[in-house]
């Protein structure tokens, strides 16, 4: 079994208040939720109007599996959602256990 640990920080430049960025990302997370069948939670920068830092797991019983469904992820972000800017993300798999 591996799973996959996927952290990203998202700009919204043309958000605000945080109504709206609640509103935003958790279209997001339900979007990519039903999408991908992934665990998903905005897990900082709560109390930031234009940043959302999201963390996304999933576990698969291969690795190219779950480096493809977070690459899928991002391209979705990218296409889906181009108001968007992605500052960061940071991967982790782990293998076998």
């Amino acid at each position: 079994m591996n799973a996959g640990i996927f952290k990203i920080k998202i700009h919204i430049p043309e958000n605000h208040s945080l109504k709206e960025k609640r509103r935003i990302v958790k279209s997001l997370m339900s979007r990519l939720r039903n999408q991908y069948n992934i665990s998903i939670a905005e897990v900082d920068d709560h109390d930031l109007w234009q940043i959302a830092t999201i963390g996304i797991s999933c576990i698969s019983n291969s690795n190219n599996h779950v480096d493809q469904i977070i690459n899928n992820i991002i391209k979705y972000i990218e296409q889906n959602y181009p108001e968007l800017e992605i500052v960061n993300h940071e991967i982790e798999i782990m293998h076998g256990f």
